[in-house]
């Protein structure tokens, strides 16, 4: 009997790194049951709940980011960084390794260059439309780099490129919901247009404060619903706002969204950040979406991100400082406009790729195999 595949994966922080690595996960059980993996992450970070939760096992490392406004904090970093590495190559000379890949986030740059110089197979996933610097660190030494955006040999040995898209939450897809029977389940009215706005699960400052500014408005909309996700770390403070100001009965309120499908699918119009992830769903849902770029994440590469999608007429951008008062004019007029509306779901959902996490999985098993 040959040997199982023995597969590292790498990476997280955040739910846009450690969905896509669960779905490529998946799929390479899918194509390979007697298939060994095991995950690194960072200690601490949410990927140490979410990956064991998935059914897989995860080891974690001390790794940190490195801090750009407080410099002189980076000793500690960089002590935690020589931890990692060495806990890293302690992991990998024990689970031995065929491949291994890396999706983003901290615990992905040791572990991949330590697996590099050992001789070990290696595979990037890069989301977004502007590398980081830790993968076009790691690419040098990378078989193989896959992609979501066109023009990415900007960054990346062009020869080693292969435009698979990002994988997505895989749940998104499995029973998709008619919209009225999602508006129902939701308490929404199906006879009503509904604007979605979600900013990730912490919240976001700006889309929130355009939501608390713009309460006038809303209530004036008597023909379209809002459903707001306004993020834990916000849920509180805004809940006092709204019990001082009165909450209008067109907008529903909640901290968090558990089934984004569901949301996703009673939504005429979404209104979002522009991580990588989210708009791969967008793209494979076909779903209306205005981008409200994050400002603070490396090399702003949100706004790239969103670009690439505006400069395709797959997609509404208003600028992050712009938004208070911008962002909810523009979801109402753009909402009610059925033309735009479908325009914009026509043109995103061509930028869809629905089998990234199958073919990213088939890279693997070939690099894994050609590394016996």
């Amino acid at each position: 009997m040959s040997e199982s595949l023995r597969i590292i994966i790498s990476g997280g922080g955040t739910g846009g790194h450690i969905f896509p690595a669960i779905s490529i996960a998946n799929a390479i059980r899918e194509q390979r049951p007697d298939a060994k993996i095991l995950f690194v992450g960072a200690e601490g970070r949410m990927e140490m709940q979410r990956v064991p939760a998935a059914g897989y096992e995860i080891k974690g490392l001390p790794v940190a980011g490195f801090d750009r406004k407080h410099l002189w904090r980076n000793v500690a970093v960089l002590y935690k960084l020589w931890r990692s590495r060495i806990l890293a190559r302690r992991i990998i000379r024990e689970f031995r390794p065929m491949a291994a890949v890396g999706v983003g986030g901290y615990a992905s740059g040791p572990t991949l260059d330590v697996a590099g110089k050992l001789g070990i197979p290696t595979l990037l996933q890069e989301q977004n439309s502007y590398a980081g610097v830790t993968n076009k660190l790691l690419a040098k030494q990378a078989r193989r780099i896959c992609v979501a955006y066109d023009g990415m040999e900007r960054f990346f040995p062009a020869d080693r490129i292969l435009f698979t898209g990002n994988p997505v939450r895989q749940n998104l897809l499995e029973h998709p919901l008619p919209r009225a029977e999602a508006a129902e389940k939701l308490g929404l009215s199906a006879a009503k247009k509904s604007v979605l706005i979600v900013g990730g699960s912490l919240g976001a400052r700006s889309m929130n404060e355009s939501v608390l500014q713009q309460l006038p408005l809303i209530c004036r909309q008597s023909d379209v619903q809002f459903v707001w996700q306004t993020g834990k770390y916000y849920s509180e403070a805004i809940a006092a706002e709204l019990r001082s100001k009165g909450c209008p009965d067109n907008l529903k309120v909640t901290d968090f969204i558990a089934d984004m499908g569901l949301a996703y699918a009673a939504a005429d119009l979404v209104v979002s950040r522009a991580g990588a992830g989210s708009i791969s769903e967008f793209c494979l849902l076909g779903k209306p979406v205005i981008l409200v770029p994050s400002p603070n994440v490396a090399e702003d590469h949100q706004t790239k991100n969103a670009m690439a999608l505006v400069q395709k007429d797959a997609a509404l951008y208003v600028p992050d400082a712009e938004a208070p008062a911008n962002l909810l004019p523009t979801a109402i007029s753009t909402v009610k406009n059925g033309k735009k509306l479908q325009a914009l779901a026509q043109n995103i959902r061509r930028l869809a790729r629905p089998n990234a996490a199958a073919d990213i999985a088939t890279e693997v098993i070939r690099l894994a195999e050609e590394g016996r």
